[in-house]
């Protein structure tokens, strides 16, 4: 019976810390300009237990820190899909993604035209 106890203290110990409290992640998340990234980044922070959310215009990677014992990085995706931006593992139903400002409008190929002009790397 002490073995018994002994071997599942150990077990629960391990599965314990097996979880990080600054856990990193890295998702693809669609998006075209700076108004983008403030809502796909508040989408995130605003999920328990994400400490850091930063997400880059150009290369649509937004780099996350959380903690696994509060979150994972599916309950990331459906937040950020909540507020209308797909994610290689959620994508935002037609309503979620229709909710962004027209600028926005990502899987529109005038809209992603329009911005990479602005950058100067368009027609």
């Amino acid at each position: 019976m002490k073995r018994i106890i002994i071997i599942l203290t150990v077990l629960l110990t391990t599965v314990t810390f097996a979880q990080n409290k600054n856990a990193k992640a890295s998702i693809e998340v669609d998006g075209v300009c700076g108004m983008c990234k403030e809502r796909i980044e508040k989408a995130a922070i605003r999920t328990k237990g994400v400490k850091s959310a930063v997400w880059n215009v150009d290369t649509h990677e937004l780099k996350l820190i959380f903690d696994e014992r509060k979150t994972d990085v599916k309950s990331i995706s459906k937040s950020i899909a909540a507020v209308g931006h797909d994610t290689k593992e959620i994508k935002a139903t037609e309503e979620q993604y229709n909710s962004v400002h027209p600028c926005c409008k990502y899987r529109d190929e005038d809209v992603q035209n329009d911005h990479k002009k602005e950058k100067g790397d368009g027609k």
